[in-house]
């Protein structure tokens, strides 16, 4: 009898997840089909003159052991935060999370393969940008965050909130309904809806509540306040102790420490990458999918186009989907009853586009004259397209060539086919470049140079066509050898770690001979902890 094979589309978390727990716990061959020529999805690293992009930002935390373990197993962690024993050099146990309530990390050996191959602990730090000052994010009340609010501002805020806690709207239609709901119409206005329209790119009343189920679950005003009192007024240590835990009732939107590969996060996906390669498995570059076969609620094969034209088929008796819905259902051979295909049509994706600009320094510092400390800047100002910024430097110095540049990353929002998506690397810089300038972050005349990277499909929208994504899910899960996972693959805009525990849980369903999938969309709806990026 010859092997059975499973293939798998997409080269991302999902896809290589599902790739390596196959290698490692079945006798299924695995084989990867990706339709670019870069490893890791959208958790690729880009490499520019020696400076490399993380596309989106990923901080490696999960409040999933499973996960952790996985991680930690293929890149163990500095030797500078800990020493082989689980113990840092003090002799204290590596722990990881929030003010007053912390995991412990599982050891790992002492030497790592690969010195360059490990995780970092790294601090994690975000703010607002609004009014051309920082502010704390999540909103913290600080007195600083008062003062730059200005007293009118406050009073409104808090009469607001008050109003939104005593009447609040009955039904949570809308992410706007959702986040008025925890935080007051004026509190939303300052800090939420422009950010999130040019996310989005549409007002946030159109947008269904289950992005922010989903995203922001359980963050509201009043934890953030519960927040600061935990983080100002802590308990004993004996306290402390007994809520090792506990970590796993707050938001990841809190977080203090992450893990982070030196390299970026492809370096890790590229490790695995390799072992499936050694463990018979295949991955192959540059084959995009075009035809999925089907014939009696089975996939058969799979067919992609390679570069020189060439139309290779591989036969299936698996398939693990992380590829677009949307183009999945083009792709199969017999089309799709008329009522999933129009669904399917009516999904939206938001794109994104990334500048990254190498500058001598910055115009803004902290308090005390040193660089920014920030992984990530939203910029909530209307008077620029720009969302957010990254400080490459501060997710790992590894990912500068020079250490005394600054190396960050301008994301920009937009839809394929909008006049952005549509400028020429030059025009993308100028407007990244101005823009920046703009808003007083950094000078022009101290770039030093600049790379573009465009990304489709980035983010699976929660409007269109999307309430009626039961029929499509009802027709797929019929297809009995067919897995979706992954963002994209489920169009759930899921984190890195729960992309991955769909693809463990695929997995198990195989070696447990479940047929039912539900146990895979459960994932992300009812799960511990949801994080806002």
């Amino acid at each position: 009898m010859s092997q059975q094979q499973a293939i798998i589309i997409g080269a991302g978390p999902a896809g290589l997840t599902a790739a390596l727990e196959l290698v490692r716990r079945t006798e299924i061959r695995p084989i990867v089909l990706e339709a670019t020529n870069a490893i890791g999805g959208l958790s690729r690293t880009v490499e520019y003159k020696g400076n490399r992009m993380d596309i989106g930002g990923h901080r490696f935390f999960s409040k999933s052991d499973r996960v952790m373990q996985w991680w930690l197993e293929l890149m163990p962690l500095d030797a500078s935060a800990r020493n082989g024993t689980g113990s840092n050099r003090n002799g204290e146990a590596v722990q990881i999370g929030y003010h007053g309530r912390q995991r412990e990390l599982p050891s790992t050996p002492s030497a790592p393969e690969d010195p360059e191959r490990v995780m970092l602990l790294r601090p994690r730090r975000s703010r607002i940008y609004f009014l051309r000052r920082f502010f704390d994010y999540p909103i913290r009340l600080t007195p600083r965050t008062l003062l730059n609010l200005g007293p009118v501002r406050t009073l409104h805020a808090g009469l607001s909130y008050l109003r939104a806690a005593i009447l609040p709207r009955r039904e949570e239609r809308t992410l706007e309904d959702f986040l008025v709901n925890r935080f007051g119409h004026q509190l939303y206005r300052l800090f939420f809806e422009s950010y999130t329209e040019k996310v989005w790119g549409v007002p946030c009343n159109k947008i269904g509540a289950e992005w922010g189920a989903q995203r922001i679950k359980g963050l509201s005003l009043r934890g953030l306040v519960h927040h600061f009192f935990k983080s100002h007024f802590r308990r004993p240590p004996s306290a402390q102790n007994a809520e090792t835990i506990a970590q796993k009732q707050l938001e990841t939107s809190l977080i203090e420490q992450f893990l982070y590969p030196k390299l970026g996060p492809g370096q890790l996906w590229e490790h695995v990458a390799e072992l499936v390669r050694q463990g018979n498995g295949e991955v192959h570059l540059g084959l995009p999918v075009d035809r999925v076969v089907v014939g009696q609620d089975r996939v058969t094969a799979v067919e992609a186009i390679a570069s020189d034209g060439r139309r290779m088929s591989f036969a299936a008796d698996y398939v693990f989907s992380t590829m677009p819905v949307q183009e999945l259902i083009r792709a199969f051979s017999t089309p799709a009853p008329e009522d999933v295909q129009s669904v399917s049509e009516g999904l939206v994706y938001r794109d994104f586009i990334t500048v990254g600009l190498l500058a001598s320094k910055l115009a803004v510092h902290e308090k005390d004259g040193s660089q920014l400390r920030d992984n990530w800047i939203y910029i909530q100002e209307p008077d620029v397209q720009v969302g957010r910024v990254q400080i490459f430097n501060n997710w790992s110095p590894a990912l500068v060539a020079d250490e005394k540049t600054v190396w960050m990353g301008l994301e920009y929002f937009c839809y394929e086919g909008d006049a952005i998506w549509k400028m020429s690397d030059d025009e993308m810089i100028a407007l990244a470049s101005e823009e920046i300038a703009r808003i007083g972050i950094l000078r022009s005349e101290d770039i030093l140079d600049a790379h573009v990277v465009r990304v489709p499909k980035t983010y699976p929208a929660y409007f269109g066509s999307y309430d009626q994504f039961d029929r499509i899910r009802d027709y797929t899960d019929g297809i009995e050898n067919l897995f979706l996972i992954g963002r994209n693959g489920m169009h759930k805009y899921n984190n890195q770690d729960h992309s991955m525990l769909t693809a463990m849980t695929a997995v198990d369903n195989i070696e447990r001979g479940i047929t039912d999938k539900s146990n895979l969309w459960s994932i992300n709806t009812e799960m511990e902890y949801n994080e806002e990026k």
